[in-house]
């Protein structure tokens, strides 16, 4: 186990201790596209000991310019069951676990409780509202990000910290928004959220540094700026709020 993690295990933060932690950690990641793909490749690198896959979808031609998973021959491969392949061939001491399924209300509760910490990186508005209702009812830390064209935008969601719909409050009815194919994203920007993402759900694990909760970090790639916004929680938010109504 030293050699693997020995460039992580000299970090003081991190230490033989720390990469103790992240072998007994659980993390479910929601999506295995764009954002996913760094996001998971990362935490198995990194050692985190249990990985759950959630994605219902398919490998497709136009998923490869950021979907870093898989390569050609994964084409009409169930994604999820691709991306854990990959996985346990860049680290066999990872378990990684297929769910090919969308996480919806019938089946999301179960599944979250089964994990320490959820990394939302899915590419609609739907799953995202439902992660972040899903993780604040649990008490379960979310880590969820967003990209499209040059720009990407993340959160992280801790137990009584302003969560997902104290940043959005307002959420835009289906079909009147556009899609990720509408939209487009090159793929370096999924990358550089997803790594972040990465990088804050390890942070959150093993319990080191500031995690980016009460605030939204907003990246734009075509002046390579970072702003951060800060969110309080809102006392009357339907999720997270004094009287909550998750629903």
């Amino acid at each position: 186990m030293e050699e693997r993690y020995s460039r992580q295990i000299v970090i003081p933060e991190v230490g033989i201790e720390g990469q103790m932690r992240l072998r007994r950690a659980r993390v479910l990641v929601v999506g295995c596209g764009g954002l996913g793909s760094p996001v998971l490749l990362y935490l198995a690198a990194a050692g985190v000991g249990t990985l759950g896959v959630a994605d219902s979808d398919k490998v497709s031609l136009s998923n490869l310019n950021r979907q870093i998973l898989y390569e050609t021959e994964d084409l009409d491969r169930s994604k999820v069951l691709a991306a854990v392949r990959r996985l346990r061939a860049l680290n066999p001491d990872v378990r990684a676990i297929p769910y090919e399924e969308r996480v919806l209300v019938d089946n999301g509760p179960a599944l979250v409780r089964q994990f320490d910490l959820v990394v939302d990186a899915s590419d609609n508005l739907e799953t995202k509202d439902l992660l972040n209702s899903l993780c604040v009812e649990a008490q379960i830390p979310l880590v969820w990000g967003a990209v499209q064209r040059f720009e990407g935008q993340m959160g992280t969601v801790l137990p009584g910290c302003a969560c997902r719909r104290c940043v959005f409050p307002v959420l835009p009815k289906l079909g009147t928004y556009p899609t990720p194919a509408e939209l487009g994203v090159m793929g370096a920007t999924a990358g550089v959220i997803g790594s972040l993402q990465a990088l804050e759900a390890l942070k959150v694990l093993l319990g080191k540094g500031t995690p980016l909760t009460n605030r939204l970090l907003l990246w734009e790639g075509l002046t390579q700026s970072f702003d951060t916004v800060e969110i309080p929680r809102n006392p009357t938010c339907p999720v997270c709020g004094t009287r909550p109504a998750v629903e």
